[in-house]
């Protein structure tokens, strides 16, 4: 899961972006997914499932924790899962790769359960704080010990009966949301969290689903979310939404570059995911829905998005739980925009797989972009549509995010951009680089 062999990649610009595109199942979904599969108790089946390095230290996980699982060649995923506190116990570390999503929720599963886990990751991973997980998870009764500064590796003892909580979240965090959630299904009582601002709610949407008891009330402290625990999971049929955070790229390349026009099938479209279509509308992209419809309790629809002149904008700050993975994209957007675009309140990017507003602010500026760069967020000066100078080399980090923005930045960009590694791509969008040849229609330069 790692890339221990960097893969240098040079981007040239590139003609208009034409045609259709289908981008892999959303990656949040595709983790939940497997998950209560995993804990329901008979066959669930899956399609549509995001195959990348992130979900598939997923699908290890929970095989090592005793669930049947398997592709099959019509590429539907069987889950024949376990039932509630039936997970065992792992007989090696669980080996999480980049993922975050994995390490978090899993870490909720199994604190619940009477099991020990060492979770460990690669070098992005393990420089990504857990502290925020570990406190409440800690106070439901789970042992947890990790490395210095609450990082990867780290052993945690699940514990049974675990204590339900009330927890109220001090950051907006759909991750840590449903470690807690999670961690409640085996949880005698109730386990409640509180959000004071909204995260994307695909876990409770799932859990209610697969028929867990769970509740959703709005109050003046914010979202009210209730879990009773020792649920029974019933087996579903998934088809999992194409993911909005991958279809973020194909948004902001037709957007900058004349004459594309491209339709991105299937995108989900749940409202706590689809900020960046907003942001970018009040940029004045041209994104059109097309056969709006509702797939598996998730709202989803074909997006139609051709070029248009972009004009900065102060991104309203309430965006940022529904977009905080598409912030590297936006800031593409923002350097072809006219003006300067101003990002504030996203200080959440900062520990993502990278410190990714550091990233970004180093990335274009070394591609002859003016960045300021805020504690929460950025301020981008964008060209007006003009190219940006490129020429330079983008230093990924090892963050997907980083490099599939970097490659759009440079489709129409003056001079080509150089990744210094775009292996970490593989991680969420596999076939990126191949469906970005299909768009343009010709083989990328030698």
């Amino acid at each position: 899961m790692s890339h221990s062999a960097p893969s240098p990649l040079t981007i040239g610009p590139r003609g208009p972006l034409a045609g259709h595109v289908r981008v892999p199942g959303d990656k949040s979904i595709s983790h939940r997914s497997l998950m209560l599969s995993a804990l329901a108790v008979g066959e669930s089946r899956v399609e549509g499932l995001l195959e990348g390095e992130d979900v598939l230290a997923t699908a290890a996980a929970m095989r090592a924790m005793g669930a049947d699982i398997e592709r099959g060649t019509d590429g539907v995923w069987r889950i024949h899962g376990v039932g509630v506190g039936g997970l065992l116990q792992p007989a090696g570390a669980l080996e999480m790769g980049n993922s975050g999503t994995s390490t978090r929720l899993l870490m909720g599963l199994i604190a619940s359960h009477a099991i020990t886990a060492t979770f460990t990751g690669d070098a992005s991973l393990s420089k990504r704080p857990m502290g925020r997980v570990i406190e409440p998870l800690a106070r439901m009764g789970a042992d947890i010990t990790a490395s210095p500064g609450g990082r990867l590796p780290l052993m945690l003892r699940g514990i049974v009966p675990a204590v339900p909580i009330e927890y109220t979240l001090p950051v907006a965090s759909a991750q840590v949301k449903s470690a807690i959630l999670l961690a409640g299904l085996n949880t005698p009582g109730i386990t409640r969290v509180i959000e004071p601002v909204a995260t994307r709610d695909h876990s409770e949407r799932m859990l209610a689903g697969f028929g867990a008891e769970l509740t959703v009330e709005d109050s003046t402290a914010g979202r009210v979310i209730s879990i009773r625990g020792e649920a029974e999971l019933k087996p579903q049929n998934i088809t999992v939404p194409g993911d909005p955070s991958s279809a973020a790229f194909w948004m902001v390349a037709a957007s900058i570059v004349p004459g594309s026009d491209v339709t991105i099938e299937n995108v989900g479209l749940n409202p706590t995911r689809a900020g960046l279509v907003t942001a970018l509308r009040l940029m004045g992209a041209d994104i059109v829905e097309q056969d709006a419809r509702t797939v598996g309790g998730e709202p989803v629809a074909d997006l139609r998005v051709r070029h248009a002149a972009l004009s900065a904008i102060e991104v309203p700050a309430e965006l940022a739980p529904s977009m905080i993975d598409e912030y590297p994209a936006l800031f593409v957007a923002a350097a072809y925009a006219e003006g300067t675009t101003i990002a504030r309140g996203a200080e959440e990017l900062r520990v993502k797989e990278s410190d990714r507003i550091a990233a970004m602010a180093a990335a274009l500026g070394a591609n002859g972009v003016t960045c300021e760069e805020y504690e929460d967020g950025m301020a981008v000066t964008g060209t007006g549509g003009d190219p940006i100078p490129g020429g330079g080399t983008v230093e990924t980090h090892l963050d997907h995010r980083i490099a599939m923005s970097m490659a759009v930045a440079a489709l129409a960009a003056r001079r080509p951009i150089t990744l210094d590694d775009a292996g970490p791509v593989a991680t969420s969008y596999p076939t990126f680089f191949a469906t970005l040849d299909a768009l343009i229609g010709e083989p990328a330069p030698a």
